[in-house]
Order: C-alpha cells, then structure tokens, then sequence
C-alpha cells in the first residue's frame, strides 16, 4: 500500500507549496530571510527598523464563518478573516505586524480551493505589511470529511519596548471612539448560520435586509483590518491610550480587557450606527439586547480610549485614513465592579 491508498496525496501537498510560493513572495517586507518551504521561516527584526522590540505574539481562527465558504464555495476572502483576527489583535497592543504562518487542514487537498484560500491570506498579510513567511498543509481523512477544511493562524509583530498599550494614563472621563465594523467579521458565526437555518433561508436568497445582496454576500464579507490606520495613528498623533478589539464577547467583555480594575467604560448605544444586517438577526433570532451585545461587534469593531480634549482631532485623522469614527462612550470609576455600562437604547441614534 501507499499513503496516497491512504487519502494523502504528498505529491499534490509539495506541488500546492510550489504553486502558493509567488502569493507568499507578494507579502514579503524587510526582515523576511529566506524562502518559503524550508523547515522553519527567518525573521530580523533589526533589518525591519527595530532597536529594541518586545515581541507580540497572536493566535486566532475563524470559527465556523469557514462553513459558509465551504457551502458556498466562496473561498477567496476567508484567508483575510484569518490574518485579521490575529493581527488585530497584535495591533491593540501597539505591535506593528512582521510575520504571519497559516495552518491549513482538509480531508483531501483540493488544489483549487487551497490556493484561493493561501491567495486571501497573502492578501490580508499585505493589507496588514505581515511578510506570509510559511504555513501547513495537512491532509487528514478520517477526521475531517468530504469538502470540509479548517484553518488556523499565527502572527508576531513588535513594539519599541517602552511603546506598548494599553497606557498607564487612562482615568475618570477618557473618551471611547469606536471604528467601523465591516459586519459581522468572524464571530457568532454558530448562531447566525443556526438562525438562517430556523428561518429556511438559503446562502444565494437574497438577504433580507438588503434585497441587492445575497445572504452569503452579507455574511462572508472579510474582517476588517484596522491595522495601518492605527499604527498611523499611534505614531503620528500619541493620542490613543488604549485599544479593544471587538471580538467574540462584543463590547461587554472586550474592553474591560484593556482597562484598570478601578475603572469601568460607559457606552450609550444611541451612538452606534448598528448595521442592518444585526438588526435582522435580533428580530429573526429573537435576541435580547444584552444577548446581543456579548455575541456580536454590533457595528463597531475597535474601540480606542483617548483623552477628551484629543478626540476630535483623533477622529479626523483616522477618518482621514478611510475609517468611520464616533465617540459613543467615555471611562468612569468602576464603583461597584461593574466593568460596561449601557446608556439609551439600539436603533434610537444615527
């Protein structure tokens, strides 16, 4: 017998590592040392223009948004998810993104889906200046079945030591801005798909809410990357004290992540511009508000914390940069220990 007997191709993995190398070239950036293909991938952070950097590491997925790919064979923006729920997270920390890795699982090794895929990571490596400086590629039948995959990814960036968030400067009146989200980005994907279920919906019905647009257009759109705004925004403006990324948790549990245990953030939803798409999923799941707001970003997917007198002038430099921002909350005193505060209501502001 052989392994191909098996369900594992070796020749058609090292052919796919052949064919995926010039989308990996396509990201590279100053420190990358080496090729793609080797046993392990060379990074100098010195040549990438550090003189002492702390190392950020980031590990994420994309949950089962996949499924929705896979049903629909929309492969070619969930590579963008991936590198999007990493490297969004090494940014709120202050780390500028040098290197990104993916794993890529499947029954069989479909060519033709795994190169879409490698090609929407390589694109959201370059939307974040991370070199895609290696990866896996594992076949495993008996534990994944017919066309079903899985990805996972793993970023390192790097911050000046000294230069790191959150701040130590945050207190009592502190502005929240939130930025955009691009919808619902790559959480709660288990119950959207169970609500599009129970509603007998299919992925190429037009959507609902947005009769232009099929549901699996709505729901596939890629993660925002809010990576060169905000590095642009650290470096030129030293306005931003702190930041969240609005991930699975929502706004209830992610920004406290960031804050002193003696303060607390107040958020007044009428400020949120919630898109349609979530109020379509309140009304067809029946969601509670506070359901709502620990299960999805609910339109904004990164809070920044800044002083009063420094948000207008913040929010006029990221809009400058192409994001949509707004104040929509401030810091107080944690009192009690509650960490999130509600104001006002959704759907009752612009």
């Amino acid at each position: 017998m052989t392994y191909s007997d098996a369900g594992v191709d070796v020749d058609a993995g090292n052919a796919f590592v052949e064919a995926i190398a010039p989308l990996a070239a396509k990201s590279a950036r100053k420190g990358v040392m080496g090729a793609i293909g080797g046993f392990g991938a060379l990074f100098d952070p010195k040549a990438a223009g550090f003189d002492d950097p702390v190392l950020v590491a980031a590990t994420d997925g994309v949950g089962t948004k996949v499924k929705i790919a896979i049903d629909t064979g929309r492969h070619d923006t969930i590579g963008i998810d991936l590198v999007a729920m990493c490297v969004n997270d090494l940014v709120v920390q202050g780390a500028e993104p040098l290197f990104f890795l993916d794993y890529f699982a499947c029954a069989k090794l479909e060519p033709a889906v795994a190169k879409a895929v490698v090609s929407g990571i390589a694109r959201g490596c370059e939307l974040a200046g991370a070199a895609l400086i290696g990866g896996e590629t594992a076949e495993m039948p008996g534990l994944y079945s017919g066309a079903d995959y899985d990805l996972a990814g793993f970023a390192v960036g790097a911050a000046e030591r000294g230069n790191l968030l959150p701040r130590q400067d945050m207190k009592s009146g502190d502005c929240l801005i939130g930025l955009a989200s691009s919808g619902a980005h790559s959480n709660g994907y288990s119950l959207i798909r169970r609500i599009v279920a129970d509603q007998n919906l299919t992925w190429d019905e037009p959507a609902p809410f947005a009769s232009d647009t099929s549901l699996a257009e709505a729901f596939i759109a890629p993660t925002r990357i809010y990576v060169q705004p905000l590095l642009k925004a650290i470096r030129e403006t030293g306005a931003i004290k702190a930041l969240a990324h609005i991930t699975g948790g929502g706004l209830s549990e992610n920004i406290p992540r960031v804050l002193p245990p003696e303060l607390a953030a107040r958020i007044d939803l009428t400020q949120i511009d919630v898109p349609a798409l979530f109020g379509w999923l309140a009304q067809a799941g029946q969601m509670e508000t506070m359901e709502l707001l620990r299960t999805f970003n609910l339109g904004i997917g990164m809070v920044l914390v800044c002083a009063p007198d420094e948000a207008g002038a913040l929010i006029s430099h990221l809009e400058n940069s192409g994001e949509t921002a707004r104040v929509i909350g401030a810091l107080k005193a944690s009192g009690t220990g509650e960490r999130v505060a509600f104001t006002g209501a959704l759907g009752d502001g612009p």
